[in-house]
């Protein structure tokens, strides 16, 4: 299946593993690329721009297909080292950046120098129209149902994917709720050239993850994440567990009084719990709406060519007899 998103980043599937903390190692993303598709490391879970520089090497040595960099844009005082990531990023031979968070206006120079192409992820199309404009090359289109944080406009895939189509130029995956053949057929049909995946490829056998985060994952339903901190307009889908029902109490206990440090101890600093230890009720942890189509733990190539082949059934076959 050839679409822009192919041809760009040089993939022979139209789907891309999204960046997430303490999940998007080496592995994952060598795996996913050796798949066909474009797999992702996490810049940000890597402490320095030297340990990005390894994570990356250490990619390099498992595929010799494109995966990406994620580089998250934090809105802090102390912000991490951001051109050292990218020149990490640069000199490792990396040549698609997923930018997320804050605008990358600041370094599009770096990156658009080196060849790199940029793919930013965006909660609405207002955000998505100013990315294009700064010159990123793509873009992916964060629904309401995505794992992490789906922004603040509330609008579901249903009408963010067809709206994006009407106002951008530029290519554009669809992420959030996206995990086999019907989302990656559905966000064809609404004007994307591909999907992007999170959550879907936490439960899969490469997944540097704990396994009891892939079956708590496999267990929950599409009725069991949560929004948190939305009253300090910094929502994040998250996985409910106990310590997320207690955030939960304490926003609306404290409402409008309600400050980060309020409920940081569950929030701060939990990843490494979670995803490496297994304690999956440490603190919330981002996760899509999406785990309610998620039924087993494959590897990556059974996903993504399962993926393909079923999508091509559907075409050819499903949606042609409909004419």
């Amino acid at each position: 299946m050839k679409t822009k998103i192919t041809e760009l980043l040089g993939i022979e599937h139209p789907i891309m593993q999204g960046g997430m903390h303490y999940v998007g190692f080496a592995e994952l993303a060598a795996a996913v690329s050796n798949a066909g598709g474009l797999g992702t490391i996490t810049g940000l879970t890597q402490r320095s721009a030297a340990d990005l520089a390894n994570e990356i090497a250490k990619c390099n040595d498992l595929t010799d297909k494109p995966f990406a960099v994620n580089l998250t844009f934090l809105p802090t005082v102390s912000s991490p080292d951001y051109p050292g990531y990218i020149d990490a990023i640069i000199k490792g031979g990396v040549k698609v950046v997923e930018t997320a968070g804050r605008s990358p206006a600041q370094y599009m120079p770096m990156l658009k120098d080196a060849g790199i192409k940029v793919v930013h992820k965006c909660t609405s199309v207002r955000h998505a129209l100013k990315a294009q404009s700064i010159g990123c090359d793509a873009v992916s289109v964060d629904g309401f149902e995505c794992g992490g944080h789906p922004g603040e406009d509330d609008i579901p895939n249903m009408i963010l994917l067809p709206r994006a189509h009407d106002e951008l130029e530029i290519p554009f995956l669809s992420s959030g709720g996206m995990a086999d053949a019907r989302s990656l057929v559905a966000s064809l049909a609404m004007g994307a050239e591909g999907m992007n995946m999170g959550t879907r490829f936490i439960a899969t056998k490469e997944a540097p993850v704990h396994e009891n985060v892939k079956q708590a994952i496999v267990a929950a339903t599409e009725l069991d994440t949560r929004l948190v901190m939305r009253s300090l307009r910094n929502t994040e889908r998250v996985l409910v567990n106990p310590a997320v029902e207690k955030i939960l109490e304490t926003e609306a206990k404290l409402g409008a009084d309600l400050k980060f440090e309020d409920i940081a101890d569950d929030v701060v600093g939990v990843y490494p719990q979670v995803m490496m230890e297994g304690t999956v009720d440490a603190g919330a942890w981002s996760c899509g709406m999406v785990a309610g189509l998620i039924n087993d733990i494959p590897t990556c190539e059974e996903l993504i060519s399962g993926i393909m082949a079923d999508a091509e059934a559907m075409i050819s076959e499903r949606l042609s007899k409909l004419l």
